[in-house]
C-alpha cells in the first residue's frame, strides 16, 4: 500500500455502490470443482457476464451519468466505445431518459452494435486505423453540450467499476476467507483499478493482478518501467476489448501503488479459457472477458494451493465468431 493520495478511495466506491444498487446486478462468486483441479488452486469466478448489458461497463457508466447534474442532462451524453462501454452508457441514458451518442468502430462485433441502437443510442462509426475516436466524441460534445463519459479514466467510471472488488471482498469476508490473488483483465485500467481499491482496503495482503492479450501488454510495460508506456502492437488481437494502446492517467496512478503484477495469454490460450467456460461452467464469456482466466489455466501466475477470485467481465460476442472459438 502507498501514502501517496490516490484518485480514488474505498469511500468513493462506497458512494458508487449505493448509487448503482436499484439499477445493477449484484453478481455471484461462483466455484468449479473441475478449475480447482486443473489449477490446483481454491478458485472463485465473479461471472460479469451476468451483469446488466453483459459486462461489468454498466457500473461505471450508471455511476458516471447519475453525477450530471440535473440541469445538464438534457444535453444528453456520449462516449467512444468497441461495444461494452457502449451498451452500459446506453443503457444507464435510458434509464435515466437522456440522449445518448456513442462513437464506435466500423469492425465491432456487429452484436455489440446492434445491442447498442437496441438501448436507443445514436452510433456513429469510425475507422480504427485512420481516425481518432476520442476527437469525434468530443467534436460531438461540443457542438452538442452533451457530457462526454469516458470508459474508463475518469474518477466516477474508475469507482462504478470498482464495485466489483467490492462485492468480490464482502462475499470473501462473509465466508471467512481472504483471497491471495485477485485477478482480472484490463484495456486502459479502470476495472482492475477500482477492484485494486476495494479489495487492498478489506485486504491489504492481498495481489492484485493484471491480465491481458500478448502483444497488448501495455500495463505490464508501464509497470515494468514505472510509468506509462505504449505497446507496439499494430495487429489484432480477439479480444477486441483489450486493445487500448497505453493505460489511463488516472487509472495508472492507482495502478502502478496497488498492482503487484501483470500477466498475458495469447489468442489461442483465450479461446481455450472460453470453450472450458462454455462446457464447464455453462457461461458465455467473450475473448476480452476470458484473458484472466485463460492466464490462470496456463500457469501465468503461482496459484497452486492458493485462494483466487477470477473476474469473468462480458459475455457480449458475436455468434459466429463464439461458435468458432470454442469448436476449434
Amino acid at each position: 500500500m502507498t501514502n501517496t493520495p490516490l484518485p480514488i478511495t474505498s469511500a468513493d466506491i462506497d458512494a458508487a455502490a449505493r448509487v448503482i444498487a436499484p439499477y445493477a446486478a449484484r453478481t455471484p462468486l461462483l466455484r468449479s470443482p473441475a478449475l480447482d483441479a486443473l489449477t490446483g488452486a481454491k478458485v472463485f469466478l465473479k461471472p460479469e457476464v451476468l451483469q446488466r448489458t453483459g459486462s461489468f461497463k454498466f457500473r461505471g457508466a450508471f455511476n458516471k451519468i447519475s453525477s450530471i447534474p440535473e440541469g445538464e442532462r438534457g444535453r444528453g451524453v456520449v462516449a467512444f466505445s468497441s461495444g461494452n462501454h457502449a451498451q452500459g452508457v446506453a443503457a444507464a441514458a435510458q434509464i435515466l431518459g437522456m440522449k445518448a451518442t456513442i462513437v464506435m468502430p466500423s469492425d465491432a462485433p456487429v452484436s455489440k452494435v446492434e445491442r447498442t441502437r437496441g438501448y436507443g443510442a445514436e452510433v456513429v462509426l469510425y475507422d480504427r486505423d485512420k481516425e481518432d475516436r476520442e476527437a469525434i466524441a468530443r467534436d460531438i460534445a461540443g457542438k452538442s453540450g452533451a457530457t462526454v463519459v469516458p470508459p474508463y479514466d475518469d474518477v466516477f467510471v474508475m469507482a462504478g467499476q470498482g464495485t466489483v472488488g467490492r462485492e468480490i471482498a464482502e462475499d470473501m469476508a462473509a465466508l471467512g476467507i481472504v483471497p491471495d490473488i485477485v485477478s482480472a483483465q484490463a484495456s486502459g485500467g479502470g476495472l482492475i483499478g477500482g477492484i485494486a481499491t476495494a479489495v487492498k482496503a478489506r485486504f491489504p495482503e492481498t495481489s492484485i493482478i493484471v491480465a491481458e492479450p500478448a502483444g497488448f501488454d501495455d500495463h505490464g510495460l508501464s509497470l515494468r518501467a514505472g510509468k506509462r508506456v505504449a505497446h507496439s502492437n499494430a495487429g489484432r488481437t480477439i479480444c477486441d476489448a483489450l486493445m487500448a494502446l497505453t493505460p489511463g492517467e488516472i487509472t495508472f496512478a492507482v495502478n502502478q501503488h496497488l498492482l503487484s503484477g501483470a500477466v498475458t495469454a495469447t489468442d489461442e490460450e483465450v479461446g481455450k479459457a472460453m470453450a472450458f467456460a462454455f462446457r464447464d461452467l455453462k457461461l458465455v464469456v467473450e475473448p476480452g472477458g476470458a484473458v484472466a482466466l485463460a492466464a490462470l489455466m496456463h500457469g501465468r501466475f503461482d496459484a497452486r494451493g492458493k485462494t483466487v477470485a477470477i473476474v469473468l467481465s462480458g459475455g457480449n460476442v458475436d455468434a459466429d465468431l463464439y461458435a468458432r472459438i470454442i469448436n476449434a
